[in-house]
């Protein structure tokens, strides 16, 4: 089915073609103005040391809700939302492997599972789009690259790996005004934590994103670097959890929350 993307302009249109298969693709610029989430799903037993981890870890892992073992429905981000469906593609793992990416998520679902909402650069776009800035993988339709990086998070019980951030180039009076906005969304992860310099935070080669597509950065360009809601993903790898799930990078789960409100004077 194709799915014109510019009549996904809430948080629920996008949903509900989530909901019928009718998307699979990556959110990025979806439903402007609308806060959208990374996802991570663990079993009860694991979920405590997530949550430390996330705690600990707030620039990468900001979380936006944590839901009930066994509850599907983020009831503060949409009350009529089932993350076993509603996201436009998933990740499986087992002991750290990619085993499986589907679409919806129903036949695996437990009554021990916990969900992660945690928050999205995707949802502060919109307001640098709004400022007059050009965003490079929306200009192309593609997805933002992400990298990972070698800086490490700070470890919580099994739980330990590589911050990964995504990337975004801008002119330096731009890439200026891009830090200015962007920090007053902490909740979804704020101000970059780099700029320039990649391989200063052990990034070899900026056309070859870990995650997501290249995109070309210009002679007379910063690469700006945001820490990444992909992060618990490297993390996975490392720690290895008998059982998880999470969203395949680029495709979130787009909320009924506006950025606005989750925006800082």
């Amino acid at each position: 089915m194709n799915v014109d993307r510019s009549a996904l302009q809430t948080g629920t249109q996008v949903r509900q073609v989530c909901r019928s298969g009718g998307f699979t693709a990556q959110t990025s610029g979806l439903a402007p103005g609308f806060a959208q989430a990374n996802l991570v799903i663990l079993r009860e037993q694991d979920a405590i040391d997530f949550r430390e981890f996330c705690e600990r870890n707030p620039k990468p892992c900001p979380l936006l809700e944590v839901t009930e073992a066994g509850d599907p429905c983020p009831h503060k981000l949409a009350e009529s939302s089932d993350l076993r469906t509603d996201l436009p593609r998933y990740r499986v793992w087992k002991h750290g492997e990619l085993v499986e990416e589907p679409t919806e998520i129903s036949h695996l679902w437990q009554e021990d599972l916990v969900s992660f909402l945690i928050g999205c650069s995707f949802t502060f776009e919109s307001a640098l789009v709004k400022a007059g800035l050009s965003v490079r993988h929306l200009d192309l339709g593609v997805n933002v690259p992400m990298y990972r990086t070698s800086i490490n998070c700070e470890s919580a019980g099994m739980f330990s790996g590589p911050l990964v951030v995504s990337m975004r180039p801008f002119k330096p009076a731009d890439a200026i005004r891009a830090v200015q906005i962007t920090s007053r969304f902490p909740a979804v992860h704020g101000a970059p934590v780099h700029m320039g310099f990649p391989v200063q935070i052990g990034i070899a080669n900026l056309n070859q994103p870990d995650f997501g597509d290249s995109i070309p950065v210009e002679s007379d360009e910063l690469p700006l670097f945001w820490a990444c809601g992909v992060t618990p993903q490297a993390v996975l790898m490392q720690a290895k959890p008998e059982f998880a799930i999470t969203h395949s990078p680029g495709c979130m789960f787009v909320s009924d929350v506006k950025e606005a409100t989750l925006a800082v004077s």
